[in-house]
């Protein structure tokens, strides 16, 4: 997570949804900066905590902004990533484990190390609202170029990095249906991302929470 209280913007960053290049382009421009464990801090996390602080001690209140992924696409990132050759002796490696496998433990009720990888709707959601001001498509990186250039009044670059590895990944009919019905809200979010053009934004602002009328932008 970034907060770049001059130009009024927070990130959350949602794992394996091209966050180290955003990082990257934004850190020099942010005058605070959550790293390592507390990178991915969710949105809700930050409403409760962290928003309260920036506005009772330094007087900001940053809109929030965060990118979402296909959801299997995602699953994927998180797959490949996890079965680099530097990770085979980590319990959260994924090599010898296959793509169907791996998602099936994802979508399991206990899920063991290698496929502990959390939901990218609760990173972005609580109580089923959307928590983040601005939600951007990863399939649509010009959108949020866009946006990022007109925030800043500069040109952002935004450079592929942490990129996972490409590979066999692929799921049977079966585990993609299971995935899709356990993690319908996510794919309907996603979808509703880029049905908007790729840019959802809420009326979530800084009044007190309630469900956020959503409106795309043109």
């Amino acid at each position: 997570m970034l907060v770049c209280s001059k130009f009024h913007l927070a990130f959350v960053a949602v794992p394996k949804t091209g966050t180290t290049a955003i990082e990257a382009a934004l850190r020099p421009l942010a005058d605070i900066c959550f790293a390592r464990q507390r990178k991915h801090i969710p949105a809700q996390s930050f409403r409760r905590r962290i928003a309260p602080f920036l506005a009772d001690t330094l007087n900001c209140r940053p809109d929030c902004f965060a990118v979402i992924r296909a959801p299997e696409d995602q699953l994927r990132s998180w797959y490949l990533y996890r079965a680099r050759p530097a990770n085979a002796d980590n319990p959260k490696s994924t090599r010898g484990i296959s793509f169907d496998t791996f998602v099936q433990a994802v979508l399991s009720d206990d899920p063991p190390p290698f496929a502990d990888v959390g939901s990218q709707w609760n990173m972005v959601t609580g109580h089923g609202r959307v928590l983040v001001d601005h939600l951007f498509a990863y399939e649509d990186p010009t959108v949020l170029q866009a946006f990022l250039d007109t925030r800043f009044e500069r040109e952002i670059t935004l450079e592929r990095r942490n990129v996972s590895p490409c590979g066999p990944a692929d799921l049977t009919p079966a585990t993609r249906d299971l995935l899709r019905r356990k993690r319908a809200r996510e794919f309907d979010l996603h979808a509703q991302v880029r049905a908007q053009g790729g840019h959802l934004q809420t009326d979530m602002g800084w009044r007190e929470l309630g469900a956020p009328v959503m409106r795309g932008l043109g």
